[in-house]
């Protein structure tokens, strides 16, 4: 007999991708043993149409108004059953390979503690197909020791989440990537698993988009992540583009080089990605999709560097605990002052 396991998420206000994400879960080929969704306090009929689904899932829904992510998740795996925990998120739909995919590494010799699955984008229409080349890594991407698991795909023994202290309650955003940390720090085994895909919808409008990537950026800030990262994207664009324009009036010829080599390392990756989907767009909206990405970049770095610093004081506040639950030496459960 397998092992069974708990599929655990958290929704708050998505009575619209219920239908779509429950039904990608009856049809896994290896069916959970149970299901534990944590709802956050939604004011639609996400609760109604999550308990339409008892009769026909062994779930369970609990209701815990002003939950945030991690504080959702830490009360699934907390009252979840059974030992080996698999997580996924609200607005996804898992392929029917998903979880029999994540689970296959737990059953041979010297399994991994925690095994990370991957997620692709379910594009509708040309913005969301040059969002998607834009921001999201590629398959091949993964598991060169850059790609940080996303826990709309995870699976993992409940002793990583019992011994990093949980999902961090006092960040509001990025908690994946902390958790993430955590785990690495404390030396779990991390497996990774490409076709073990989940499919989410990037954000439909520029707008949305801005408005992830400064909360993702606020997150960084909470969690004093990526400074390097973040000072790089400050300074090229509050000193290096200032100073290129300058040179561009006295030197053109040198400003052209630069703006070129600049320009390369910005928008290659995206440009990659974006020819191999290529397939999936006729010409017109791939030439349209080519035109938006450098739209979509420039305005998620400047989102992120609205973002960064709204989150940076709390981050400070509280630097000892959130350097502590990094490094896996002290990740306590509950929000912490500010």
């Amino acid at each position: 007999m397998p092992e069974p396991v708990s599929l655990v998420l958290t929704v708050l206000n998505e009575e619209a991708s219920i239908p779509t994400l429950m039904a990608s879960v009856l049809a896994q080929t290896r069916p959970p043993d149970e299901v534990v969704v944590v709802d956050g306090g939604s004011t639609d009929g996400t609760v109604a149409a999550l308990r339409a689904y008892e009769s026909r899932l062994p779930l369970r829904v609990l209701v815990e108004p002003g939950a945030n992510i991690s504080r959702g998740r830490n009360r699934a795996i907390a009252v979840a059953q059974h030992a080996l925990i698999a997580v996924t998120d609200a607005g996804v739909r898992l392929d029917s390979h998903w979880l029999e995919r994540l689970l296959r590494h737990f059953e041979g010799p010297n399994p991994p503690d925690f095994v990370s699955g991957f997620f692709l984008p379910d594009p509708h229409g040309t913005f969301e197909a040059a969002l998607a080349a834009t921001t999201l890594p590629a398959r091949e991407e993964m598991g060169r020791g850059r790609f940080m698991p996303s826990s709309r795909s995870v699976a993992f023994r409940r002793y990583v989440w019992e011994q990093v202290g949980g999902y961090p309650e006092w960040a509001d955003f990025s908690e994946d990537v902390l958790f993430d940390l955590a785990v690495r720090a404390c030396g779990f085994r991390i497996a990774y698993e490409p076709d073990a895909v989940v499919y989410f919808r990037p954000r439909p409008t520029l707008r949305a988009f801005a408005r992830q990537y400064r909360q993702y950026a606020f997150g960084d800030g909470q969690g004093l992540l990526w400074p390097w990262r973040h000072a790089v994207r400050y300074g090229t664009y509050l000193v290096l583009v200032p100073l290129l324009l300058v040179l561009g009036r006295r030197q053109p010829a040198w400003a052209a080089s630069l703006w070129a080599a600049g320009s390369a390392a910005m928008f290659y990756t995206p440009y990659k990605r974006l020819w191999r989907m290529r397939s999936l767009l006729r010409l017109h909206e791939w030439v349209l999709a080519a035109l938006l990405v450098p739209l979509i970049r420039v305005t998620g770095d400047l989102a992120k560097m609205w973002g960064y610093p709204q989150g940076l004081p709390h981050g400070w506040r509280n630097r000892d605990r959130v350097r502590a639950y990094v490094q896996g030496t002290g990740g306590q459960r509950g929000r912490p002052s500010g």
